[in-house]
């Protein structure tokens, strides 16, 4: 059933709980479609919405509170404002929500504020281009997912508006490295599928150097094929059995393709901090995908 904030069903049966959805808002124009799915993930899951934000008091802000105890400066009023605002926009139909000011930097206060309302989930937006092309996530967006140690959900520029299609989720996409450590990742995918009633689809690509001998590649399908069926028992009776690809080539590329191709609506990736998807630089793949994507990306941080 949709109301006019878009689609807000009874959250169904699902393996996934989530306590808590942190929307981490910057008040910019492209946190805005953030912040929608934020909601529709807090409705959903029945989950408490907050709506954070993280500043640095000025000089003269934090003299003014010192001398005048009890007197919000100007810049905290301002904010406090502005977060009742939005707070108040992305309620409706939501279980609780409540806004979060915070002091301090966001890679340190956005984190700990998930911590302590575990299990959460983190939304947040990404510019996607900055000057000369580049792709950029924002240095708000940066510096919570290298920090975070849960999950995240990035909504990019590319991403079309949240609640435009009901639901808003019809098709997952996950994309899995076959690591031991991967079936974190398997969790959420199926989760999120099993309560938008997605369908899911499961992606693994392989660099073309890895595979260069025929028993190399066949080691790689057999683990690929256990993983699905790994998978197969916690959403039997939900869904329809995975779509699965094994494809050759640049991993960020091949998933870019994929969401374009099957028109996903949710890419899940599970990202090891050693691995080479890892956002530590900006020429990473997972950058590249957060920053392009054409649809949200639910990362899995381990």
């Amino acid at each position: 059933m949709s109301n006019a904030q878009g689609y807000a069903p009874s959250p169904p049966p699902s393996a996934l709980k989530l306590k808590t959805v942190i929307f981490a808002t910057d008040f910019s124009d492209c946190s805005e479609n953030a912040g929608k799915y934020a909601a529709v993930m807090a409705r959903h899951f029945g989950a408490q919405l907050l709506v954070a934000h993280t500043f640095v008091p000025t000089q003269a802000a934090m003299e003014v509170e010192e001398e005048l105890r009890g007197v919000k400066s100007e810049l905290r009023a301002e904010l406090t404002a502005a977060l009742k605002r939005e707070t108040q926009r992305l309620s409706a139909g939501v279980r609780s929500s409540s806004a979060e000011l915070l002091e301090g930097d966001p890679d340190h206060q956005i984190p700990r504020l998930a911590r302590r309302h575990e299990p959460a989930l983190i939304v947040l937006g990404t510019e996607g281009r900055g000057n000369m092309g580049r792709a950029v996530l924002g240095s708000t967006a940066e510096k919570i997912l290298r920090s975070t140690s849960g999950p995240a959900m990035t909504v990019g520029p590319h991403v079309p508006p949240c609640c435009k299609s009901d639901p808003p989720i019809r098709r997952v996409l996950y994309a899995t490295g076959l690591s031991p450590q991967a079936a974190r990742g398997a969790a959420y995918a199926v989760g999120m599928a099993q309560a938008f009633h997605a369908e899911i689809d499961v992606l693994h690509v392989i660099h073309p150097d890895d595979v260069a001998e025929p028993d190399t590649l066949a080691t790689v399908r057999r683990r690929f094929e256990a993983e699905l069926e790994a998978m197969v028992p916690h959403h039997a009776g939900a869904m329809a059995e995975p779509y699965a690809v094994m494809a050759t080539g640049v991993a960020h590329v091949r998933i870019l393709e994929h969401i374009r191709k099957r028109s996903s609506d949710l890419l899940v990736l599970s990202l090891h901090r050693s691995s080479h998807l890892w956002l530590e630089s900006r020429l990473s793949g997972a950058f590249h995908i957060i920053a392009a994507a054409a649809c949200p990306v639910l990362t899995i941080i381990r």
